[in-house]
């Protein structure tokens, strides 16, 4: 069987173009993704295209410098991980200039790195807006992919949380929200400590800390979170 021709950087961006929507770069505007270069393509596009591709860390740099949104998401999505290097890392989240470009990059590659942890403390300390989103939504997803993560790494993260939910900027809170309903998710010993965070930041003199605390401890107090930590502990045992 003929093994398919790899394609460039340039035979992507091209696919890129024709897919292009003026209109919907427009409705992207509306929810926040104002990123400078832009074609206005859908996530399930994108997602195929990158399938398409397949992984590629070579070609990953060479799209993630075109500057172009899509073209970014691409990057992250066929990036190898194992070939990620700190200072492709720094050089990235500098590029970031909107939540999607962020998200997309730290939840689907920079997560899988053996530098993720590391990066959460670093740009969560941060003061540029989205580099410091970057470092909130590392701790997040590592939450959720990092299976072999024990839980005073997230204890530690719980700590960053309660010092970063001071940050007025709406990236920065939202991200700070999802880390600690992320970890607060992830077991039960864990939904105590992150209902005891909230319970703490929710006393600071803060608006976007108390947004943060009360919209986190309605879901972690729900009765389908603790229904489901419950259930999973149960399997845990039985294992």
């Amino acid at each position: 069987m003929r093994r398919r021709k790899a394609m460039n950087a340039a035979e992507v961006l091209r696919r890129l173009k024709s897919l292009s929507d003026p209109r919907a770069v427009e409705g992207m505007a509306r929810y926040g993704i104002t990123s400078k270069k832009a074609f206005g393509i859908s996530a399930p596009t994108i997602r195929a295209l990158a399938k398409e591709v397949g992984m590629d860390q070579r070609l990953s740099l060479k799209l993630w410098s075109s500057g172009y949104l899509e073209a970014r998401a691409i990057a992250s999505l066929i990036g190898d991980p194992t070939k990620v290097t700190e200072a492709q890392m720094e050089r990235w989240v500098r590029d970031f200039d909107s939540w999607a470009v962020c998200d997309g990059c730290c939840g689907i590659l920079f997560d899988k790195t053996p530098f993720a942890r590391t990066k959460a403390f670093e740009w969560s300390r941060r003061r540029e807006e989205y580099v410091r989103r970057a470092g909130f939504v590392l701790m997040a997803a590592l939450a959720v992919h990092d299976k072999d993560a024990g839980d005073r790494v997230f204890v530690r993260f719980l700590r960053v949380i309660v010092r970063g939910s001071t940050d007025e900027r709406n990236f920065v809170r939202k991200a700070v929200n999802w880390a600690l309903r992320q970890i607060g998710k992830r077991n039960q010993a864990l939904n105590r400590l992150a209902i005891q965070t909230a319970e703490e930041i929710r006393k600071l003199e803060s608006g976007s800390a108390r947004w943060i605390a009360a919209d986190a401890l309605r879901e972690l107090k729900s009765a389908a979170v603790q229904r489901r930590l419950k259930l999973r502990q149960k399997r845990l045992k039985r294992e």
